[in-house]
């Protein structure tokens, strides 16, 4: 009896007691909800102010969540401290410090793509529609957000890569800039005038489809090939991989066409072959030996 009649009692003082708290959890409801109208007001001056910016998208989207995860902290540690008044803030200040060190220690990596997942955002290169290339992987940025990034690749397959290997690791950024130069080597016999050449090389490649007429067209001889001397040409055009594939076959078609209308020969691959001493042809004495010779070697 002694020890139900000690239950009854913590009871009656619990609900004593949270009768008394009552009033201290109105005020706690009543900062959060003054939390979640400051949240929306910064929330929508964040959007207005990055709107104003002009900052990309996906940065501006960081900076409001972010607003708004600060607002509703401070609302929280506010809340806790009107509840649980003999708490101070140098205590609430300290449990927070450790909790974010056993946080950050057990979510290492989530951090550590979140940080550059932020840098990423705040490099003014390397923008939404962007076609990248690091370490083997390339596609065109989808979308890029605190964790990782979304890169589409030519055949539609979405490889999806942690920022921390975007920050780490040297990026190719191939349609930074509006065009870019492009190049082939083609060949020439030995016997060819190379003036002659490069100058009607140069003619095709500034008359094909999709080159920048306004960028020089470059033809340099570039080494004795073993059955050709080869000629390094380079020309300008867009930036994309579509513009790549498309100038890259209207140069090799039309420089095709003009050494052919010049007469000037692109040598396939050939072998001369040199002996140390004259060879020794004989010939058959009469037709009749020659037509048993054919016949043993047949047999054998």
């Amino acid at each position: 009896m002694d020890i139900l009649n000690i239950l009854v009692e913590r009871v009656q003082e619990m609900i004593a007691d949270l009768v008394r708290m009552l009033p201290q959890f109105a005020i706690a409801a009543l900062v959060l909800l003054l939390a979640w109208g400051a949240a929306t007001l910064v929330r929508g001056g964040v959007r207005r102010m990055t709107a104003r910016t002009g900052i990309r998208p996906s940065l501006a989207q960081l900076l409001i969540t972010l607003a708004n995860v600060v607002v509703w902290i401070v609302g929280f540690l506010v809340a806790f401290a009107v509840i649980m008044p003999g708490v101070n803030a140098g205590t609430l200040l300290a449990v927070l410090g450790l909790g974010s060190v056993a946080i950050g220690l057990a979510f290492k990596d989530i951090f550590e793509n979140f940080l550059a997942g932020v840098l990423i955002m705040l490099r003014k290169k390397m923008r939404i529609g962007d076609y990248v290339e690091c370490e083997g992987i390339e596609g065109r940025v989808e979308l890029i957000n605190v964790r990782e990034t979304y890169l589409r690749k030519l055949d539609n397959e979405l490889a999806i890569v942690p920022n921390s290997f975007l920050f780490k690791n040297p990026v190719k950024v191939i349609t930074d800039a509006a065009n870019r130069r492009y190049e082939i080597v083609v060949g020439v016999a030995y016997s060819t005038d190379l003036d002659q050449a490069a100058e009607v090389i140069a003619g095709a490649v500034k008359s094909a489809d999709g080159i920048d007429a306004n960028r020089p067209i470059e033809v340099f001889a570039r080494e004795f090939n073993e059955s050709s001397i080869d000629f390094t040409v380079r020309w300008w055009a867009g930036s994309k991989v579509l513009d790549m594939h498309k100038t890259r076959d209207t140069a090799i078609r039309s420089v095709k066409r003009a050494l052919d209308s010049a007469s000037i020969e692109i040598p396939f691959p050939q072998v001369t072959a040199t002996f140390a001493a004259p060879l020794r042809v004989e010939e058959p004495a009469d037709e009749e030996q020659a037509e048993h010779s054919t016949f043993g070697h047949a047999r054998r």
